[in-house]
């Protein structure tokens, strides 16, 4: 790598200050970081060490992302197959899902990098890397039959709207990934809700096999069509049709393990979501009106996206609970709501991606009186003890 280093240097000085290039100096920061990792360090104030920086942080979280994301190609294919009645080998599934796959994710990036770019050269600021898991994630919740131009709207909207209009990387108070699916949900419904977005050529009316609908385990809750839901073992395995990167909670669970080895993940809010899910899943069986209400908790956790969520969103360090006592607060509630409005509203299935939405715009108000309570609990010991002495 050192022929790259030396090429690197020799151009250069053409983007520093002075040089003809200089305009682009935020762009060619931001390929020479992508390619190196910096040798600035902090030469004044007050500051941590540390190991980890932003874009290390990233890079685990992509390569936590990688299990459910081979796993959604290889089940687009498998999806596929299965909806025509066509036999199929492992790796004809896995490249014919492949290649489904792979535009979205390119445009994706594209459109969120070009955004990016452009808001770095007007603000003569580094570009953040922050959007490189937001890149990945936007194409893991959106089903394979999008079409590509919504895809570069929802991002381009989600960029700007959740993440620039707020500062950038770090100031943004929605998940800008989540953002991106509630644009497509509530601006093109058609295309993120029925039986046809989530297996490959059902929109372009592919003949299909007897029997098969393609519709998804909370379509069939939804419709009170319990007996179509898959069995437990199924939905962990995610051999079912559903958005791209949330059907496998096996892949999920291993990105789980690679996020909070590493410590880029918090598992309190996991767990929480975990344990607030389950709760609201059982006060729903105790009061029971409908066959919704009598769906299992742990089926209730293996259905739709509440897992990647819990895993992947409602994890984000910007937009989740700072204080440890509100991590516990907002990962729980957002368990709770998602299975409330999942099962309570039934125009909105997948309530996961509303629970979050809504948790980041209390999570602020959480941790103050998170903040609150610890200032008076100690106003309260110290007036104590100075009456003692």
């Amino acid at each position: 790598m050192n022929w790259l280093r030396k090429k690197i240097d020799a151009i250069k000085p053409h983007f520093e200050k002075g040089g003809k290039f200089y305009f682009l100096h935020s762009t060619f920061d931001a390929f020479e970081t992508f390619l190196f990792v910096p040798n600035k360090v902090t030469k004044q104030g007050s500051h941590i060490r540390d190991a980890i920086d932003l874009k290390r942080t990233m890079s685990v979280v992509i390569i936590a992302l990688i299990p459910a994301l081979l796993f959604g190609m290889y089940n687009v294919g498998y999806q596929y197959y299965k909806a025509i009645g066509q036999e199929a080998s492992f790796f004809d599934m896995f490249w014919f899902g492949f290649l489904k796959v792979l535009p979205i994710i390119i445009v994706s990036y594209v459109s969120g990098l070009t955004v990016e770019f452009i808001f770095a050269q007007i603000r003569h600021h580094e570009v953040n890397e922050g959007f490189l898991v937001s890149g990945m994630l936007i194409p893991l919740i959106m089903p394979v039959n999008i079409p590509l131009w919504m895809v570069s709207v929802a991002t381009i909207f989600a960029v700007i709207f959740g993440k620039e209009v707020f500062g950038g990387t770090g100031m943004n108070i929605f998940n800008p990934a989540l953002l991106a699916r509630a644009f497509v949900f509530f601006a093109y419904p058609k295309q993120i809700s029925g039986d046809l977005p989530w297996t490959y050529g059902l929109t372009q009316g592919i003949q299909t096999v007897d029997g098969f609908s393609g519709a998804t385990p909370l379509a069939n809750a939804a419709a009170h069509a319990i007996e179509r839901i898959p069995d437990n073992w199924t939905l962990f395995v995610g051999l079912i049709p559903g958005s791209i990167g949330e059907t496998s909670k096996m892949a999920i669970l291993i990105g789980a393990a690679i996020l909070l080895f590493t410590g880029i993940a918090n598992w309190k809010v996991m767990i929480s979501t975990v344990l607030g899910g389950l709760f609201m899943g059982f006060v729903l069986n105790v009061f029971a009106v409908n066959p919704f209400m009598e769906i299992s908790p742990i089926t209730h956790l293996l259905m739709g996206g509440f897992l990647f969520g819990a895993v992947f969103m409602a994890t984000d360090p910007v937009t989740a609970s700072q204080t440890e006592t509100g991590k516990y607060i907002y990962g729980f509630l957002i368990g709770v709501i998602a299975i409330l409005i999942r099962v309570l509203n039934p125009a909105y299935p997948e309530g996961m991606m509303l629970a979050i939405l809504f948790m980041n715009a209390f999570a602020p108000l959480i941790d103050h009186y998170v903040v609150e309570a610890n200032i008076k609990r100690r106003m309260k010991r110290w007036n104590q003890t100075t009456v003692k002495s």
